[in-house]
């Protein structure tokens, strides 16, 4: 395959041109990576030498590769031993899968902080692809960014292998990677070279992720860490010796010195003291480290005859089930056991079955054929892209090593774990989760995860503070460690000192004390100090959470999340269902109180099965809430029918979620009307609708006339609002409510409510959280609608403040720049606001 014309590579930054011959690094000056150039840079823009995808760029930033149309590979790696900076000097402009012109920019670097700190700021051009090219100038002098260095004239294509598996497909044991900053350019090239002698089809595998083992940008994009557990696939006649031989490659480091237990350093080489993450769930503990892990099972492919293993299959399922079903009886509570509910239908997943059953029948073994069938699958659910449907993945895993276990005759065993354990995994399972004896463990952090997994669930039921989308290094962390977990603040602190330890014990204390004192003043009323009365209402799923927060003291329920009643089944509920439900709780709020019924809110990130839905490569963008609503208008006229039917019962609102034209607000009420109507009904209950898109807080102001009602849900309004998906690992912890352009937006559609003479709550996370009442009743909110547990303290908070001080501190923050300045300053605000509260008590 040759291209049209020749292929100019430019010049990615100024400098002063050498050889790679004179680079002081065999594995570059040998051309083990590839052919190319070097650059000693003046400048500090690494631009992109030629259009084309972002094939790789490494989480530290001192590498990025780029592809081209034809697929020429060129590695751009700016200086020597950089990994060790663990991204310290550079900032990333760019993202894997992007398309870029030549001469982009790709990566920003402070020159002098690197220069200081590695063993070189020397920039490397590799053509990794193998193509042939010609030198446009001379290997010396200089050159400036964008001018033409090189001239590719022919294009060899790729040798990916095209999934061209040939013969039986052979798996090394389970490896650990011992390499510092696991499989960067240079040990992945020396893995690739050596791959490459063999000419079976080669494999790295990083959980359900894997890579062409030939390929050196497929390897870096395993974006793998130290401590890493990999696994080599291998098909063709040497395919044994290849395993035998990468294996052992592998275990020694790829050429690079490695060590037992390497350090997990930071950019100064001195152990690392805090890593951060997202909150799962809130809370901190002082523990000690407890390093968690599934094993890996040695499993034949091949069976018995087949009936002998559909047989010993049905048997594994039917014991898993009853296990599960163990676990769903004693659940903590309705959420937890539908965990366990949800994984026993996986165990009838037709789709599972006729896979494990299509393979018992070509010769394989139960076990192997239920392991492929699994992780095929759950493969194909971390492909699409799609945070919801990654973590449904961890589940189908889960289910899938449960089988497994039964297959193979292994017995679940409780983690035998000691006392003030904090319990650190790449990803733990609802399995695991449920083994866990809370009277020895502390908390959790994983690497893997989201706030909205199963596991998260699982460890707010608990009670136990948990972080997840923590760096791969925590599982460098020796079993024993002693750490900080502080979940409310997404970090966890490695061998705090004396002084922090002080700290937090103090705090701890204070904490205690407090929420038992909130819990003894539940009863009353969320009043100011200075007599302003905000309604503090709960966020509920079920008759069972309504009870308790009406228990609580919560004053109502601010939203009801109907899709309880949907999800998790195989057809729609009955009118009857639906009717009983919807009054039981209605009772159990009263006649005094409101109820918030917020219409099915589901779509492309939580698909109903009896639904048929087309698979939609961002849900969170598609048909969803009132949009699936309004295109199944049947679906949201039976919902309506049944809601009316507890209109006498309590003061009922019916809210539609993710509005953001008025033509859905006017055609959801005339609907509404026309429900009524054959009901007989001559009062319609309150409609409001969520402002959870920033087109519908910015069109606040027509859409107050149309509604009784606002309520505000942040976690959407805010991941729309600063483009970041709030459950991805990277991002979330920057997805945050308190960002300026959040508040304003919450201040443009209260004013636009209370000019019309209309209530607004917020009904998002941000309202449980106490550091940020002060804000929202300064932006003038009247409602906060909270998790259960948080009702207690968040009416506590409201009667510390005044409203008056509450007024003046939402309208600083409004001005400042950041979420972290906006929490820093109403940290400042909450401590001054408890002690005069206190002040004022004694």
């Amino acid at each position: 395959m040759a291209t049209p014309q020749p292929l100019q590579l430019l010049a990615p930054l100024s400098g002063v041109l050498m050889a790679l011959d004179r680079v002081p690094d065999p594995v570059f000056s040998g051309r083990v990576i590839g052919d190319g150039l070097c650059i000693d840079p003046t400048s500090s823009t690494l631009c992109a030498p030629l259009a084309g995808v972002v094939s790789n760029v490494q989480a530290s930033g001192h590498a990025v590769s780029i592809t081209d149309e034809h697929g020429v590979q060129v590695l751009m790696h700016i200086g020597l031993d950089t990994v060790n900076l663990a991204g310290q000097g550079f900032t990333r402009l760019v993202e894997e899968g992007q398309q870029v012109a030549a001469g982009q920019a790709l990566i920003e670097f402070d020159a002098d902080y690197i220069a200081r700190h590695a063993r070189s700021l020397l920039t490397l051009m590799l053509v990794v692809s193998g193509e042939p090219f010609n030198c446009l100038v001379e290997p010396s002098g200089r050159v400036d960014s964008g001018q033409p260095l090189l001239e590719i004239s022919a294009v060899r294509g790729l040798s990916e292998d095209a999934d061209a598996t040939q013969g039986q497909v052979l798996f090394s044991p389970t490896l650990t990677l011992p390499n510092r900053n696991g499989l960067h350019a240079r040990p992945a090239a020396v893995f690739a070279q050596a791959a490459k002698a063999f000419t079976a089809t080669i494999h790295m595998h990083k959980q359900q992720a894997q890579a062409n083992g030939k390929s050196l940008v497929a390897l870096m994009a395993l974006q793998t860490g130290f401590g890493d557990s990999v696994q080599i696939s291998a098909a063709g006649d040497d395919a044994q010796v290849a395993i035998d031989t990468l294996a052992r490659l592998l275990a020694e480091g790829c050429g690079e010195p490695v060590t037992v237990q390497a350090p997990v350093v930071i950019a100064t080489d001195e152990p690392l003291t805090l890593l951060r993450g997202v909150c799962a769930s809130p809370g901190s503990a002082l523990g000690n480290v407890v390093q968690i892990s599934e094993p890996s099972f040695d499993i034949d492919e091949f069976g018995g005859d087949a009936e002998s293993e559909r047989e010993a299959l049905a048997h594994a399922l039917i014991e898993a089930d009853l296990a599960l079903q163990h676990l769903r009886d004693t659940a903590a509570g309705e959420a937890e056991a539908e965990i366990f509910k949800a994984h026993q239908e996986l165990l009838e997943d037709p789709g599972l079955l006729d896979q494990a059953a299509a393979l018992i029948d070509t010769g394989k073994s139960a076990a192997f054929a239920w392991r492929t069938a699994t992780e095929t699958t759950a493969a194909m659910f971390r492909q699409l892209g799609n945070a919801l449907l990654a973590e449904r993945a961890a589940d189908l895993s889960d289910v899938g090593q449960r089988v497994l276990k039964r297959l193979l005759g292994i017995d679940e065993q409780t983690l035998d774990l000691p006392q003030g354990s904090i319990l650190i995994a790449d990803q733990l399972t609802p399995s695991q989760t449920a083994r866990i004896d809370t009277r020895k463990v502390l908390g959790f952090a994983t690497v893997g995860g989201g706030a909205t997994s199963h596991v998260a669930i699982l460890a707010r039921a608990c009670g136990l503070p948990s972080i997840c989308g923590v760096p791969v290094q925590m599982l460098a962390l020796r079993n024993g460690t002693e750490v900080l977990l502080d979940a409310d603040k997404g970090e966890l602190q490695v061998q705090p000192d004396a002084a922090t330890i002080e700290q937090w014990q103090a705090r701890h204390a204070q904490q205690r004390q407090r929420h038992a004192h909130d819990l003894e003043h539940a009863a009353l009323a969320a009043c100011t100090r200075d007599g302003h009365h905000v309604e503090v209402s709960a966020n509920v799923a079920s008759l069972a959470e309504t009870e308790q927060a009406m228990a609580m003291g919560g004053a109502g329920v601010g939203l009801l999340r109907s899709e309880f009643l949907y999800l998790g089944r195989n057809h729609a509920p009955g009118h009857d269902e639906q009717v009983a439900t919807y009054s039981a709780i209605a009772r159990c709020v009263g006649p005094e109180h409101n109820l918030v019924v917020r219409t099915l809110d589901v779509g492309g990130d939580k698909p109903l099965a009896y639904v048929p839905m087309e698979s939609e490569s961002n849900p969170f963008l598609g048909l969803r809430g009132i949009r699936l609503c309004l295109e199944r208008p049947q679906l949201l006229r039976e919902q309506l029918r049944a809601v009316l039917g507890c209109c006498a019962l309590t003061r009922l609102h019916i809210m539609l979620p993710m509005v953001t034209q008025l033509a859905e607000l006017r055609l959801a009420r005339q609907m509404l009307e026309e429900e009524a109507l054959a009901l007989g009904l001559t009062e319609l209950p309150k409609l409001g609708i969520m402002i959870e898109v920033p087109a519908a807080a910015l069109m606040a102001d027509l859409f107050a006339p149309l509604v009784d009602f606002f309520s505000i849900g942040t976690n959407d309004l805010t991941q729309y609002t600063l483009a970041m998906d709030r459950d991805h690992p990277r991002l979330a912890s920057q997805a945050d409510s308190f960002h300026p352009s959040v508040l304003r937006l919450i201040a443009t559609t209260v004013k636009a409510a209370h000019a019309h003479g209309k209530w607004v709550g917020v009904c998002g996370a941000m309202a449980s959280e106490r550091l940020a009442v002060p804000l929202l009743l300064g932006l003038g909110v009247d409602e906060l609608s909270v998790s259960v547990p948080m009702i207690a303290p968040i009416k506590a908070t409201v009667r510390e403040l005044a409203m008056a001080d509450c007024q003046v501190i939402a309208k600083q923050v409004l001005g400042l720049e950041s979420a972290g300045q906006v929490r820093e300053a109403l940290q400042l605000f909450h401590e001054a606001s408890f002690e005069a509260a206190h002040v004022m008590e004694n």
